[in-house]
């Protein structure tokens, strides 16, 4: 290559106007780029209108979309309650406290389940023409992208060649995430429900066993004496407290530390209630045998009536939160077929591949002039044949 050296000039304040020997000028590649113009112009024109012609024989892609609201979780109305009874409310809130809740359903679209049932529901193995679930699954998930906006709206994009079928899929996946809600209890009122709903029934049952053993056991003279119904309802909604305290404190492990103020408060009121259980107790009066087998029946049965009324407020609270929370998913935008194609982008792909061909030229052309220029330098040219070596080395060919 001719270079062009300039020296003992006077400072023209930039650096193009005092080269070193070794260094190409501006005017070196001004010459470059002017020799090989026609090729450097007409190479990326030609490789673009290729690209574009190519792009017209791609098959089109249409996308739908379809964006819903999920269910949204409000303050429920038994927060007092659940602040008031402490141990019951604690152990049904551990569950809870989705921090954002349109994120989880993102995630539950995107799993196995759902995917599966869209599979089976449109036999996208056979239109995909596919031999396992797994490979069918990965295809599905390359023409799916599931979104969470800012706004808390969810979006789900399909992409097929048939709108009329990507607008059929997008909502499918609606329809899928509903019966999978109907199967999961997510919000924090439906998960109260089903708490309070498992705990009711155990209860109940015992409840019944302990109204039977008692009126097994009869009324003697002894027990009618201790009078039950004043000495003994005390201890047994004690023991109901204690019971639901233990059950907080084993929740509250779950998310605070044995140092939290809010655990050192519930274990303080544990030992409250346990020092007042304790001196209920003793201030029992003493009878016979048979009146102490009937006293028993009969504080167990108190004891188990207190935690069935207690279940049945929170379910029936539960129950009117999870109908205010509106769980059911909220439509917004239904899937339509779409008149307009979004893939291909030919004015993309074209310009695209203009400017990488033109990119790719003009290194080459630079490249080619170095090769040409290092024939008549000596110095260039051992420099070159080492360089040419050492891509044989590396390629096993010496």
């Amino acid at each position: 290559m001719t270079q062009t050296h300039v020296k003992n000039m006077p400072d023209q304040g930039s650096g193009l106007y005092a080269l070193d020997d070794d260094e190409l000028s501006l005017i070196d590649v001004i010459q470059v780029i002017a020799e090989n113009l026609r090729l450097l112009v007409l190479g990326p024109l030609v490789v673009g209108l290729i690209a574009l012609g190519i792009s017209f024989t791609l098959t089109p892609t249409f996308t739908a979309t379809s964006r819903f609201l999920p269910p949204q979780q409000q303050q429920s109305a038994a927060f007092g309650m659940l602040q008031s009874l402490g141990g019951l409310g604690g152990l049904a809130g551990a569950a809870a406290g989705i921090k954002n809740p349109s994120d989880q359903y993102v995630a539950f679209l995107k799993t196995n389940t759902v995917q599966d049932s869209v599979i089976d529901r449109f036999s996208l193995q056979e239109r995909y023409e596919q031999e396992y679930r797994q490979s069918a699954r990965k295809q599905l998930e390359g023409s799916t992208r599931i979104t969470a906006g800012k706004d808390g709206l969810i979006s789900i994009d399909f992409d097929d060649a048939d709108p009329q079928f990507a607008a059929r899929v997008a909502n499918a996946y609606v329809d899928e995430l509903g019966a999978l809600l109907n199967r999961l209890a997510i919000t924090e009122a439906q998960q109260r429900r089903v708490f309070f709903e498992k705990q009711l029934a155990s209860t109940k049952d015992n409840l019944i066993r302990a109204e039977q053993a008692l009126a097994a056991s009869g009324v003697s003279p002894s027990a009618l004496n201790a009078n039950p119904s004043t000495a003994l309802e005390g201890p047994a909604r004690l023991r109901a407290q204690v019971t639901a305290q233990e059950v907080k404190l084993a929740a509250m492990r779950s998310y605070l530390t044995e140092s939290a103020p809010e655990y050192r408060q519930a274990q303080a009121e544990l030992s409250a209630l346990r020092g007042q259980l304790a001196k209920a107790e003793k201030a029992q009066p003493a009878t016979s045998a048979s009146g102490n087998d009937y006293i028993a029946k009969y504080r167990e049965f108190k004891y188990q009536e207190t935690l069935f009324d207690l279940f049945a407020r929170q379910f029936e609270t539960a129950k009117i939160d999870e109908s205010r929370e509106g769980a059911s998913i909220q439509v917004v935008d239904e899937a339509t077929p779409p008149e307009l194609k979004s893939k291909p982008k030919r004015a993309t792909i074209a310009v695209a591949t203009s400017l990488a061909t033109g990119f790719f030229l003009l290194i080459f052309v630079f490249m080619r002039q170095i090769f040409w220029a290092g024939k008549d330098d000596p110095a260039t040219a051992a420099k070159l044949g080492r360089l040419r070596l050492t891509f044989a080395k590396a390629l096993g060919r010496v």
